[in-house]
């Protein structure tokens, strides 16, 4: 939580970079009036999401490549203006963005913003996922940096619905949902993508092979269970090689390969799993069992590698949160 006008005015500036930097990514500023600077920010984690609701005053702002040199979260950002007038500039685009527009842009990239409301100020939600945990291309994704979108209709309307409530929604979460919702955000943003990324796409050849892609995902979505679940049953079930399944993965899941996106996917249901107070008296061999992990060693093992505490742990943790927060 930020509000500039807890401060004194000399200390705004100052304290909204340092906030921004840590709830978003470093950028240099530049404000004409500081004395009269005008900023909030309201960050909440969504499992792998965070969503970012702020309002600020006229200013301009940059993200050069020594500010990502020495600090990149290599994060893609959604926003969605809500009121004000912006502009982002990156990879050489431009998009003029008011209310309603949606526009997606990369940490890992140098864009500039400018923003000029006179002594207004301007609203936005930002939402930023991990590169790796989106399931589109990153080749792909940066085709379409810095354009503006329309959030009125259609999947661009959902999911400015969502990041609409989401931004003026103030009551907690619980761990558990915190995680679904994220889910859903994270699922909701990657269908907005390809819907738009569909559009672009120049070959029946490449919108074929997308959507044998997404097959695949979904395969292995239902099928995280199965014991046997790897890359050459994957491969099987889709009447295709081991080698082109692997080709299919390097060029849409920006070279994660299908073993690593399989291992992720279960060590993430077992983490929402875990933090779900429904299953609380469910031994977690049994989560993990039911998750493909027959042998907790392996389990305990991966979880840790992951998420760097035991399953054991991160269900106390989850639940102790949980339970604070009804307390």
């Amino acid at each position: 939580m930020f509000d500039s006008q807890c401060l004194p005015s000399q200390d705004r500036v100052e304290a909204w970079r340092d906030i921004t930097a840590s709830a978003l990514a470093p950028n240099e500023f530049t404000i004409d009036c500081a004395s009269e600077f005008q900023a909030s920010l309201r960050a909440a984690n969504l499992g792998e999401a965070q969503v970012t609701a702020m309002t600020y005053a006229s200013m301009a702002s940059r993200r050069t490549p020594q500010l990502i040199r020495q600090s990149d979260p290599e994060m893609y950002a959604v926003g969605l203006i809500l009121r004000g007038q912006q502009v982002i500039i990156q990879d050489r685009r431009e998009a003029a963005l008011s209310a309603g527009d949606l526009v997606v842009y990369s940490t890992s990239h140098p864009y500039a913003t400018a923003v000029e409301v006179g002594r207004d100020t301007a609203a936005s939600v930002v939402v930023q996922i991990p590169r790796d945990a989106l399931p589109v291309s990153s080749n792909r994704v940066d085709r379409i940096l810095a354009r503006r979108w329309p959030g009125h209709g259609g999947i661009g309307g959902l999911l400015a619905g969502f990041l609409t409530r989401a931004a003026t929604d103030t009551a907690p979460y619980r761990p558990a949902d915190s995680q679904r919702l994220g889910g859903v955000l994270v699922d909701l943003i990657t269908a907005w993508l390809a819907h738009h990324l569909d559009a672009e796409d120049q070959t029946p050849a490449e919108s074929r092979q997308h959507m044998q892609f997404l097959q695949v995902q979904d395969f292995i979505h239902r099928h995280l269970g199965d014991a046997d679940l790897c890359p050459s049953t994957v491969a099987t079930a889709h009447h295709m090689s081991l080698r082109t399944l692997h080709r299919l993965f390097h060029a849409h899941a920006h070279g994660t390969t299908v073993a690593s996106y399989i291992r992720y996917q279960r060590l993430s249901s077992a983490r929402r799993d875990l933090a779900d107070p429904r299953l609380a008296t469910s031994p977690v061999r049994a989560i993990a069992a039911r998750l493909g992990f027959p042998h907790p060693a392996d389990f305990t093992r991966a979880f840790r590698a992951r998420y760097g505490i035991t399953p054991s742990d991160y269900r106390t943790y989850a639940h102790g949160i949980e339970a604070g927060t009804q307390g």
